[in-house]
């Protein structure tokens, strides 16, 4: 400052009339000292350094008329302007870079407005070496650091000079620390058309630029003349290089020389010129010049219409006339876009245009967006793939993207994530995967089976979800096992077992009481209590078929009345659970659920390693203030060998393990039951929760301008149903298979088939073969014991001799006279076998009670046999007893109640036998006729 004095003094000791300086405002306040003690009119031109924005000078000024100085450039108005268009950004958060040459506190007034407003405003001093600061960013932020500080880039205010401005855009834009979702302004008053064009090409997303600007005439013929004064082609025009490259203090400087120049000629037209000063500023006593005052008031009055426009002063002393410019790009990544004048700012009229920062809506056209995913059926699928040819995508979410693009009209650009996985972070804090392109913002959207997550959000933005999420296991169903004896399926082993020992114990227990307590037969009874026919007659009546064999004890009627109680129970309770049994398809698998699933252990089941279902089983697992122990459960078994046991890389390995063996796959509930709907064999079966805890949604780069208008348009799908008709398409109400059944079966109806009755057939088969092979084996042994008789006609000759014996052994020496039978009471009278009529008119004649003796029709072939044996005894007779003449046979008589009783006398009644006259009839000719004893 103190140089600058010195020259200031030696000026006016030369003689002055005013004094021009274009200072920064350090040394401003020691000229305006100078000036005003000397009475020496001051124009002051404020200039920063190397272009850099100017900030405010402060200089102290008062009513007094000892106030000699005045600013040629107008105040610095950057508060009012920054404030104004960040109001009409409404811009709540943002961060202000400022070179080292800038003055922070030029905008201490705008610092303090916009936080009585609510705004977060943060600062950053930019240094010299730019590089070397982003360098130092990446290297001492951890990534969740750096993507908030990705965050408040999206929107900067940058106070710099145009230089540092270009060199500080081609650094951030180059590390990705910027995309084109941001939007930054530039304010800077030195900022020339050049400097525009630069700044626009070297930035991405949208750039506001705010600068001072001057006036223009329209015609072109009068650019370049002021009054009487003819300006310099290469000032006035506005194309031409050099008045490009000229600061706007020289501007001023330029017009500050033209207004003095008008105000000393206007003295010199009123004859009121005074001399030059000659002043000595070094003395105590020096006197100030005498004609300042009328000098300064000239100059004050006076005016002029220059590079600047209009040049005047107002009553404070300080040029009034100041006029901003507001230039805008759209969003967008194209370098070298074009830019447009977006609206005015003056302190008179305030702003003159819209600066509204319009969301996107539909006015997405000619955007492009690189889209990164995950192949997940069937949320993302290859459905075309020709060599040389970009593939082509189909699935859920690609549908969804479709409809978001139709609508916004943006194009896209898909690609796989290299690695194929969703992203999960590093031990460096790095991300991979999807998650990872956004994070290093080699992608502006990324879409799959894409699940939200506190983690991935920490790094990314979401839309709203645009499909509920829940976990779900995939299982193969039970093959379907052919019982042949599902009949015995209502009851079990044991149980039919004590039935049949309950049978055959009461089987036994009847025949007890009737052999302890035998009953009395009732005439006509062909039937006896044997072992046999008691086992015949319980098994009979259990299967609800009677019996031939009659009780009347009590106690037999008794166990019996308990067993037919017992019997009608259980059959029953059979027939109602056969029903059930076959009607009605058991669920074979026990797990039902992730309760089921977490409470056993003889499948193993697990997840895809290092996924957002293995975190989220991983953090619920590990925490100890879970409430559910089921994750606990889980998590023991997914990390059994540090996760590498149970776990798969990817989906699809999870899947074909399900497939072909015991395993049981953790993953998405949606995924899932698309692999069961479409599978060709109808092997899957799904079981999951049904609450949902999470959902589906886009993902974009922290920060993205799509986030609402993407999030908006998904509601609006949602709500009229749009999004409804999609899932539809994926997930069909009505597939081929079954999601929910355990059973391998594809049977829709509840028809009974041969498999369920295949025992009662082989049960009815192997009592055929057992009846056959008996009867086989009864045949044998009829025909072996059958072999042994020399003839048929001697076997008849035994057997009358063997009822002869068995006749005598009847009788007794018992004399009581109420046992006699008179020989006419057992004469056998013969039968005259033509008074049978017919074949069928043949039956039993006779039947002795309890004598086994009977009188009954023959087979056909024993006729001659017979007949024959019975002439050859007729004509030799054999005696029995005392009576020769008869035949006579032991037989007992009929008692009067019907009953027998045995004869008294020990000599045979005899028998008389009496040939059966012929009467013509062959007998011994005719093979169907005959009688037998």
């Amino acid at each position: 400052m103190f140089p600058l004095g010195s020259t200031a003094c030696d000026l006016m000791n030369q003689g002055i009339l005013a004094l021009v300086s274009s200072i920064g405002c350090t040394s401003a306040g020691s000229l305006q000292s100078l000036a005003d003690a000397m009475h020496i009119p001051h124009l002051f031109i404020q200039r920063s350094t190397a272009g850099t924005p100017r900030s405010g000078c402060g200089l102290t000024r008062s009513n007094r008329n000892d106030d000699y100085t005045l600013s040629v450039r107008p105040p610095v108005y950057l508060n009012d302007v920054i404030l104004r268009v960040v109001t009409e950004y409404a811009w709540q958060k943002f961060i202000i870079f400022y070179d080292n040459d800038y003055d922070i506190r030029g905008i201490q007034e705008f610092l303090d407005k916009v936080s009585q407003q609510g705004m977060d405003v943060a600062l950053q001093k930019v240094e010299n070496n730019i590089n070397k600061m982003i360098t130092g960013l990446f290297a001492t932020m951890r990534i969740e650091e750096l993507n908030r500080y990705r965050d408040t880039l999206r929107r900067a205010i940058l106070i710099m000079n145009p230089s540092t401005a270009k060199s500080f855009l081609t650094e951030v834009v180059e590390t990705n620390l910027v995309a084109f979702d941001c939007h930054w302004i530039i304010i800077n008053e030195e900022i020339n058309d050049v400097d525009v064009q630069e700044l626009v090409r070297r930035s991405i997303g949208r750039l506001t630029i705010i600068r001072q600007t001057f006036p223009v005439p329209q015609n072109i013929s009068q650019r370049c003349f002021r009054g009487n004064h003819r300006i310099s082609s290469s000032l006035c025009d506005p194309k031409d290089p050099f008045s490009q490259s000229m600061e706007i203090s020289n501007l001023y400087i330029y017009d500050t020389v033209l207004l003095l120049a008008n105000a000393f000629h206007k003295k010199l037209e009123d004859r009121k010129w005074h001399s030059m000063a000659s002043l000595t500023c070094i003395r105590k006593n020096s006197k100030p010049w005498q004609g300042g005052r009328s000098m300064l008031e000239t100059i004050k009055k006076g005016g002029v219409n220059g590079l600047t426009g209009e040049l005047e002063f107002a009553e404070n002393g300080g040029n009034p006339n100041v006029h901003f410019e507001i230039l805008g790009t759209n969003y967008g990544e194209d370098l070298g876009r074009g830019i447009r004048k977006l609206g005015c700012w003056n302190p008179v009229t305030g702003l003159n245009g819209s600066l509204t920062d319009r969301k996107l809506e539909n006015n997405m056209r000619g955007v492009v967006l690189r889209v990164v995913t995950v192949l997940e059926e069937p949320f993302v699928m290859v459905s075309e793939n020709v060599l040389g040819k970009p593939k082509k995508y189909q699935g859920f979410s690609i549908d969804v993207l479709e409809a978001l693009a139709t609508y916004l009209g943006f194009k896209y650009e898909i690609y796989v994530a290299p690695d194929h996985k969703y992203g999960s972070p590093q031990d460096d804090g790095s991300w991979n995967g999807l998650i990872g392109e956004l994070v290093f913002k080699r992608a502006d959207i990324g879409i799959s089976a894409l699940t939200i997550t506190p983690d991935r959000e920490n790094v990314v933005d979401f839309t709203t979800r645009y499909m509920d999420y829940s976990v779900g296991v995939l299982l193969r169903k039970a093959e379907k096992t052919v019982d042949m004896f599902a009949c015995l399926a209502p009851f079990d082993l044991s149980l039919w077992a004590c039935i049949a020992g309950t049978v055959l114990l009461v089987g036994l227990l009847v025949y007890l009481l009737n052999w302890l307590n035998p009953p009395r037969l009732q005439m006509g009874s062909m039937t006896s209590t044997t072992l046999y026919n008691s086992m015949w007659f319980v098994y009979g009546s259990f299967v609800q078929q009677g019996g031939e064999v009659p009780y009347t004890t009590l106690a037999t009627r008794l166990m019996m009345g308990a067993w037919w109680l017992f019997a009608l129970i259980v059959i029953s309770s059979y027939t109602a659970n056969l029903a059930a049994f076959l009607t009605i398809t058991r669920i074979e698998n026990s797990i039902q659920s992730l309760q089921d699933l977490s409470r056993q252990t003889d499948i193993p089941y697990g997840t895809v390693l290092d996924s957002a279902v293995y975190e989220h089983v991983r953090v619920k697992g590990m925490n100890p203030f879970e409430r559910d122990s089921m994750y606990s459960q889980m998590w023991r078994m997914i990390n059994r060998s540090n996760g590498s046991e149970n776990n798969v890389l990817e989906s699809t390995a999870g899947i074909q393990k399900v497939k072909y063996g015991n395993y049981a796959f953790v993953w998405d509930a949606a995924v899932l039951e698309y692999v069961a709907i479409n599978d060709a064999e109808c092997s899957f079966y799904t079981v999951g929760n049904t609450v949902a805890d999470r959902g589906y949604g886009i993902a974009l780069q922290h920060g993205s301008p799509y986030r609402d208008v993407f999030s908006q348009r998904i509601l609006e799908l949602q709500q009229n149903g749009d999004m409804d008709v999609l899932k539809h398409k994926w997930w069909p109400k009505n597939g081929q298979c079954d999601l929910y059944s355990s059973v391998d079966t594809k049977q829709k109806g509840g028809a009974l088939d041969i498999k369920s009755f295949a025992g009662v057939f082989c049960i009815l088969a192997a009592g055929i073969v057992l009846s056959c092979f008996i009867a086989m084996l009864e045949t044998w042994w009829n025909k072996r014991k059958g072999s042994r008789v020399p003839s048929k006609e001697d076997d008849k000759e035994i057997d009358l001799e063997h009822l002869h014996r068995r006749v005598n052994s009847l009788c007794t020496d018992d004399d009581s006279p109420h046992k006699q039978f008179s020989t006419s009471s057992i004469d056998l009278t013969p039968l005259d076998i033509d008074t049978l009529p017919t074949r069928q008119a043949l039956e039993q004649i006779s039947d002795f009670r309890n004598t086994h003796i009977t009188t009954t029709t023959f087979i056909p072939e024993q006729i001659q046999t017979l007949s024959r044996t019975l002439s050859a005894k007729a004509a030799s007779g054999f005696s029995f007893g005392s009576v020769p003449e008869h035949r006579t046979g032991p037989f007992r008589h009929r008692a009067p109640n019907g009953g027998f009783f045995r004869s008294p006398i020990k000599t045979m009644s005899s028998i008389p036998y009496q040939p059966t006259p012929t009467l013509g009839l062959n007998i011994g000719s005719d093979p169907d006729r005959g009688t037998s004893i």
